[in-house]
């Protein structure tokens, strides 16, 4: 097998210990809690895209590239592509108007790799994506969003390791700790290796001990460990490590305020691995934190209707269920208990 981390970056420090959030007193009503909910920022945009005008969006985008807002520019981009792709004559509107717009050529990228991923024809529909992504790249040569898409578009069509690492080292130069970055590099050393999650958490780990104390990159093991969770293949990984992903996501999400939008996506990953773990009390403390934003990730991996599970998994945490009952609610691989 050839070595992950000739493809990625090696970053060496030791372990430093995590620390645990404070319960909160109590989660968000019910009836509050909406699926994947846009920030204050991204919904006026998506009010006004509904109206049928793109200038919030464009705004908007053109705010997080002026900023060096990235993380924020590729969760926004990639919410207005999503838009873009149920409401096409909005987005053909947007660029008739401003061509040229960094942010219609971001968003145009991220459209066209959208659009090829569950085609039959996606290795024809990707090979045409690959001069967008090219133009959204040349539009701010600042920008790592761009870079992120051309990962994920590497590891649709399946390109080899030594092209995918010139990306990476690409995006990296770019901005080092980009979440988003991250996460496209973890999805392709599993879809490449798939079973062998040891070589996930190699390259998480590691990735997150280097980024500050805040940096969203402090949850990829958990997302590593989350893969490893819903996924039947590869040998067993030791349950200390699983534990330490979660130590480490927890003291991350210390770090934000209850009920902020930003580590979502976060918390609801960490509610997940926590009940697997059968660390009852931490995953509400967890699931008060997350307030009213239930997101896609995790949910969406054990449901056909994530909303609907969410808030079934929330009330029987809220009654105090019994294990059993709590882990009814968890489909598990045949790997089982961990």
């Amino acid at each position: 097998m050839v070595g992950t981390m000739v493809l990625l970056p090696a970053f060496l420090r030791p372990t430093r210990k995590t620390r645990r959030a404070s319960r909160p007193d109590s989660p968000a009503p019910a009836d509050d809690v909406i699926l994947d909910a846009p920030d204050d920022r991204l919904s006026p945009a998506l009010v006004s895209a509904g109206q049928g005008g793109f200038t919030v969006a464009a705004a908007l985008l053109a705010a997080t590239r002026a900023a060096a807002q990235w993380e924020e520019r590729d969760a926004y981009a990639t919410r207005l592509a999503a838009f873009a792709r149920s409401r096409p004559e909005w987005f053909e509107a947007w660029r008739a108007a401003d061509p040229g717009d960094p942010g219609v050529l971001l968003v145009g990228a991220q459209l066209a790799v959208d659009r090829a991923w569950p085609s039959p024809g996606r290795a024809e529909l990707l090979r045409e994506a690959s001069p967008l992504i090219t133009a959204a790249a040349r539009a701010d040569d600042r920008d790592p969003v761009p870079w992120r898409i051309a990962l994920d578009h590497a590891r649709g069509s399946r390109a080899g390791h030594r092209y995918f690492e010139e990306l990476w080292e690409a995006a990296v130069r770019r901005s080092p700790h980009h979440y988003g970055c991250h996460v496209a590099a973890l999805r392709y050393l599993a879809t490449f290796w798939h079973g062998s999650h040891g070589e996930c958490f190699d390259f998480a780990e590691p990735a997150a001990q280097d980024a500050p104390p805040g940096s969203l990159v402090q949850a990829l093991p958990l997302r590593a460990a989350f893969g490893y969770l819903t996924d039947a293949c590869g040998p067993e990984v030791p349950r200390e490590r699983l534990l330490a992903a979660a130590d480490r996501a927890v003291a991350l999400s210390a770090r934000f305020p209850a009920a902020d939008p930003r580590p979502a996506e976060v918390r609801n990953t960490l509610l997940y691995v926590l009940l697997r773990l059968e660390r009852w009390e931490e995953a509400r403390t967890q699931l008060a934190l997350t307030g009213p934003y239930a997101t896609s990730l995790p949910w969406s991996r054990v449901s056909e209707d994530p909303l609907g599970h969410f808030l079934r998994l929330r009330d029987a945490l809220l009654a105090d269920a019994p294990p059993g009952a709590l882990a009814a609610l968890l489909p598990t691989p045949p790997r089982a208990r961990v």
